[in-house]
Parts: structure tokens; sequence; C-alpha cells
């Protein structure tokens, strides 16, 4: 193809380093009278922003609103950058971190090729949406390497590892099609056989459901901090809220709940009942042991702490409540649908540790 020289042009671009200016050789075909400039590809150069400030721009708009993002970014790094441009930005690659993990194979690299535990957690935060207030759904896969054994009386000062790697995803979505999503999610991450995978959750109905339905074969553990949570409300009941009589209550039923599960913990409500004449306790005691004992087969605590393996779901409250909840949750904010989705990709790839494998991806 025939180029001509069409003239030397400059440019303002903004970049992780601030505003440069760019002067470069602006080249146009002689025949069909296209143009571009031959070094943009090479530069990085695309638009107004380049990758590395669409970068800081989207860190900041996972950890702030739009128009502390843009405050933040000027004070920070002296980038200015207007909180309706960060806001486009963070959609649009939002958008594109979404369809990236869910299409990419380099995206799941990383947890394929990672020993450990496999655990599944999920949970919900809610969201102010335009068509009000919506359950923001949170997933999360990890893999855990082995602690040290621990006893039901060593298991509150163990140390257990943190997650090697971990893969979050969320959606303001039923819950029937995002139980679809874990079993998509488990193919993608390699783990053809469902039955390796313990699903740490709390006591929800659609959490089972979703489980029995699309994780087949995987192993339930109800979430240690939700039981401790029934058994110190029916303590308060029976002893009074901050006596000695509850906390040496709830001190032995959580011993016994963790060393022997469920055939000690209903011995136990039982033998607590037996001399009661008080309805209000013996109320609260028999709401605690139906409670208990709709989960009677997520109790393997003690053989858990043995194996080194972890027994509560603290990955996804902290997830909900600290990284992405958070993040949806500001003041006053309320937004369509697809846009919190779209944030939603971008808080859960910030937190799955995935960020820079996608944004090193644009730059080859």
């Amino acid at each position: 193809m025939k180029k001509a020289h069409h003239g030397r042009k400059v440019r303002e671009q903004v970049t992780s380093a601030g505003e440069i200016q760019l002067s470069r050789i602006y080249l146009k075909c002689a025949r069909c009278s296209e143009g571009g400039y031959a070094a943009d590809d090479r530069l990085g150069v695309a638009g107004r922003y380049s990758t590395g400030a669409e970068r800081l721009a989207c860190l900041a708009a996972a950890s702030w609103s739009y128009q502390v993002s843009s405050q933040r970014l000027d004070e920070l790094c002296g980038i200015r950058i207007g909180e309706n441009t960060i806001r486009d930005i963070a959609q649009r690659h939002g958008a594109m971190m979404n369809a990236w993990q869910n299409s990419d194979p380099e995206a799941c690299r990383e947890y394929r090729e990672t020993d450990g535990f496999t655990e599944f957690t999920t949970d919900g935060t809610c969201v102010n949406t335009l068509e009000g207030w919506r359950e923001m759904k949170v997933g999360i896969f990890a893999r855990r390497s082995a602690g040290d054994p621990a006893t039901a009386d060593e298991w509150a000062d163990r140390q257990l590892p943190s997650p090697a790697v971990s893969v979050a995803f969320a959606a303001i979505e039923a819950s029937d099609r995002f139980g679809r999503r874990w079993k998509l999610w488990a193919r993608r991450l390699g783990i053809l056989d469902t039955s390796n995978i313990t699903v740490l959750a709390d006591g929800a109905k659609r959490i089972r459901e979703e489980q029995l339905t699309h994780l087949r074969g995987a192993s339930g553990v109800l979430d240690i901090y939700h039981a401790l949570q029934h058994i110190a409300e029916t303590s308060r009941v029976l002893f009074g809220g901050g006596t000695d009589g509850a906390a040496a209550w709830l001190e032995e039923g959580r011993t016994i709940l963790i060393a022997a599960g469920w055939s000690g913990i209903s011995s136990f409500i039982d033998v607590t009942r037996r001399p009661l004449r008080s309805p209000a306790k013996r109320e609260s005691l028999d709401s605690l042991k139906a409670y208990l004992g709709s989960h009677f087969d997520h109790w393997n605590y003690a053989d858990r702490l043995a194996n080194g393996q972890s027994i509560g779901s603290g990955q996804i409250d902290e997830a909900c409540k600290n990284r992405i909840g958070r993040r949806l949750k500001q003041t006053g904010a309320r937004r369509r649908v697809r846009r919190v989705n779209r944030m939603a990709g971008l808080c859960a790839n910030r937190y799955s540790k995935q960020w820079d494998s996608y944004w090193n991806l644009l730059l080859i």
C-alpha cells in the first residue's frame, strides 16, 4: 500500500505519570485516503487515556465513589480525571472484566495450577438500585493448603493459612441463575469432580438447594460462626445476657458441637431442657435443636480441624462487607442493575487478585 506523509501532529494524553504531549507522524494512504499514527500501537496510545491511567482510574473506582476517586487521583498522582469520565472508564472495564473472566482461559490459569483443598463460599449483600433494594449475590472459589491439626479446644487460637488463590464473581440475579454459575465456574477452573468441593456457608435454604442441584456430591459445612450465633441467642434466654452462666453454657455448647457434631449437641440440648419448666426457655431450646437438626450432615468440624481445614466462611463475609458490598453501598447511590453488575465485576476482579493478569493482557 502506497503511503504519503501527511504531517506531524501533537496530541495530549493522560497517563499514569500525568498529562504528556505526544508528537508523531501521521501517515495517509495515497490510494484509499485512510490514515493513522504508525506509532500508536507500539506506544499503547488509544484515545485520551493510556492503559496505565485507566488502570489507576479503575483502581480508584473500585475503592471509592467516582467523585472521591477524582479527588484522590489528583491528590495522590497529580492526574486530573473528572468523575463522569472515571465512571465511564470503570463501567467499560467492569463489563470487559466480566467477559474476560467468563471466557479467557488466562483468567483461570493460576487457579488450575495451584494445589490445595477446594472451598466454595457464597452469600449476598443488599444494594440500592433504581428498582429498589436488591440482593447482590457473591460466590468465591478458593484453594487453601492444610494448616496444623487442631482440636475443639485449640480451634479459636490456631493459625489457618490464607487461601493461596481465589476467584470471586458477583451479580444481581435470581438464585437459580446464579446457582448455575457455580457449576460453570467449577468446570472453568478445572474442577470436574464436584465431590471434591466443600461449600462453607450460612444456613440459607437457597444455598442448600443450589448446592444439591449444581454442585452434586459436594460436602457442606455450616459456618461455625452462624451456628454459634444461634447457640449464643439461646444462652441469653436461659441465663440472661452478659452473665457468667450464659458464657459458660455457650462455651460448653461450642466445644461439644465442634468435637461431637449433631449427636453431641442434640444430647447437650436435651440434658439442659429436661429440668426446665419455663415455656420460654424450653421453646428456645426446641428452636435451637430444630435449626441445628436441619443441618445434621454439616457438622464434620472435628474431622476438618484434624485435617487442618477451615470451618468458617469468613472469606465471603469479608468480601461482602468490606470489599464488594462496601463499594456498592455508597450513601445515596442508586444505579441501574446492569451498571451495578459491571461495578461488581470490577470489584470482584480486584478481590480475586486477578487484577495484574487482566491489565497485563491489555498491554500485550
